[in-house]
Formats: C-alpha cells, structure tokens, sequence
C-alpha cells in the first residue's frame, strides 16, 4: 500500500527488552516528569481517564501530577519521586506522561535506572519525553514508546488512528502497520475541542528511495540533541531514525538541528531517516525539506520519507523505541516492517 509502516517488536536477544503488554484491568500511573498536570483542563483530564477506563485500564495519579511553580513544572526531587514510584509500584504496569515541556531532562542524574531495569513496563509519551524515552532505552535496554501523551486522550475528536496505533504497539506483540491516516490537524484543540480543522491526508512524502533495516531510534529532534556528548545518548549506529519538531522549528533551525546530530560519531551507518509532519506555523515545506535533505551528501545513500504520523501533528503514531525497523521507499510507495522474531 502507497505509504504504508509496519512496524512490530521482539524480544531482547536482538534488541531491547520489550516490556510485558497491557491487559484490561491494568493498572497506570500517570505522571508529570516534565510539565504539571495542573495547566490541563479538567474536563480533558475526565475524557482521558474514561477513554482509558473503557479499554479496561486502571487509570491512577503519581502524588504530586498537581504540583507546579513558576514555570508550571515541580522540583526534581518531586518528579523522580513519582517516577520512581510508578516503576516500584507492584500493581503499576504502564507509565503515562501528563503532557510535555521543557526540562525533562534535569532529571536524568537522579534516576535510578535500576529502579527502572529491574521493574520493566510501559513507558509512553514524545515531545519533551523524548529524554526519559531515549534515556531509559540507553541505560537499561528497555524497548520505550513514543506516542500519546496522557493529555492526548482528552481529545473529543480525531483521536481514532492515535488510539489504535497505541492499542496495537502496547497490548500485543503482533507486527502493526502504520499508513497516512485520512486527515491530519496541527490546531490547538486544547483551547476549543469542538472548533477544529481537518485536513485531507495524502501518502507520505519520499525524499530518497531505498531500502534499510536497523533499530528505530529518535523522537523529538531538538530534544534529541540535548542528550549528544551525554551517558543518555543511543548509538546511531544501524539506527531507522525517526525524528519531527514542533512549531518552534522552522527550515533553518531543523538543518542546524539535523546537522548537529549528523556529527556524532556512529552517524554514517543511519540506515534511514522518517521525518513526522510538521506544523503549518514552522513553515517546512516540502520544497524546503528537500533542499535541506539533498544539501547532505552523507545521507544521499538512504532511504528518507516525511510527512509520517508522529509527533506534533494528530493524529500520531505510536512508536517503540528500540525496535527493529525495515524501510522500503520507491516507485511512490514506502513500507516499513519490524520482525517479531
């Protein structure tokens, strides 16, 4: 099918630990480790908890999701507190971030990734949580989610292809498949859920043709890039990069951004990169996108496509960070595929 993913996991001996899936009457434990909980509405918050109770889940509040101060996020000594505390949780099986921000990463000194290692589960947010996402793979193996926030699944409507995909990665280990959904929005829906605009989707974009296989690393690209030179750093090595960024990009900023990340050392064996859409308001082209792509010769030999359904973009994908990616883009058509075994 013309733009069609498929994706699915597998277990440790070649690649990273996948953790158990959830069951209906599983418990999750929704934290704040980047913004509070605080600045989301009420209402959104209620139509997230009953969109998670009628899957059959357990929907519980790390002690301090309500916490904030003057940059509407809480101390780290309060963030790990519940981070730690959800993965310790016996009858916790899945995690779930609040919502996303900016200092996620003040954090990752003070996690103990043994905590983390030693009490596997699902772990699931983007954005900002790019950090945690990427970290915990790095240091314990753990196979992480980039997908739906919590806050996510207060949206009214629109919301079908997010949910799906999220069923799909999390409860069972069956190769899932990702095509370009029917529309895409990048409005505020937060401010007004019954004001939206939809736009029709088309197949995704190719920049360069071919065919890779390799480990999906990646996320938020800017956030991404505060991890380089750190200890919380994926390889790229043999890597399926994914990456997309939000309305604070634009052209220049996500060269410089995609550059920066081209320098690191294990960065001549991406086998191939996926670009999330962007936002109208960051004004990337396609035009743009190309000029920016053809201007590196260091990727001229793998496959790339773009305008794919994760990120800052609903509805979104959810992606398992550590899993095995085969991408096959020619002809106007891609495909990605992850073995189970």
């Amino acid at each position: 099918m013309a733009g069609s993913i498929y994706l699915s996991e597998k277990g440790k001996d070649s690649m990273g630990i996948v953790p158990p899936r959830l069951q209906p009457g599983d418990e999750v434990r929704v934290i704040s480790p980047s913004r509070s909980m605080a600045i989301i509405k009420e209402k959104q918050v209620e139509i997230a908890r009953n969109r998670l109770e009628a899957l059959g889940f357990h929907v519980t509040f790390g002690k301090h999701v309500h916490t904030h101060d003057e940059f509407f996020s809480t101390s780290i000594k309060e963030r790990i507190e519940d981070l730690h505390d959800a993965f310790l949780d016996p009858n916790v099986k899945g995690v779930f971030t609040a919502i996303g921000g900016y200092n996620a990463n003040q954090l990752l000194k003070y996690i103990d990734f043994d905590i983390i290692k030693n009490n596997p589960k699902v772990f699931i947010g983007y954005s900002d949580i790019t950090a945690l996402n990427l970290s915990i793979y790095q240091k314990t193996g753990l196979i992480t989610y980039s997908g739906p926030h919590f806050s996510t699944f207060g949206m009214k409507h629109g919301l079908e292809y997010t949910m799906t995909s999220f069923i799909e990665a999390i409860t069972n280990d069956a190769p899932y498949e990702i095509v370009p959904s029917e529309f895409w929005s990048d409005d505020p829906w937060y401010l007004d859920q019954e004001d939206r605009t939809f736009h029709e989707q088309k197949d995704y974009l190719i920049l360069q043709e071919g065919r890779a296989e390799g480990t999906i690393i990646g996320g938020n690209l800017c956030t991404m890039n505060l991890l380089q030179g750190t200890e919380f750093m994926p390889s790229l090595k043999g890597s399926v990069l994914f990456i997309e960024d939000d309305d604070e990009s634009h052209a220049l900023t996500f060269d410089r951004d995609l550059q920066s990340l081209l320098h690191l050392p294990d960065a001549y064996d991406i086998q191939a990169i996926v670009i999330g859409r962007f936002q109208k308001d960051s004004q990337v082209t396609e035009e743009a996108l190309r000029k920016i792509i053809s201007s590196k010769r260091e990727l001229s030999h793998i496959p790339i496509i773009a305008n794919v359904n994760f990120g800052h973009v609903s509805p979104i994908a959810t992606l398992p960070i550590g899993g095995k990616a085969t991408i096959e883009a020619k002809q106007g058509s891609c495909f990605i595929q992850i073995e189970q075994s």
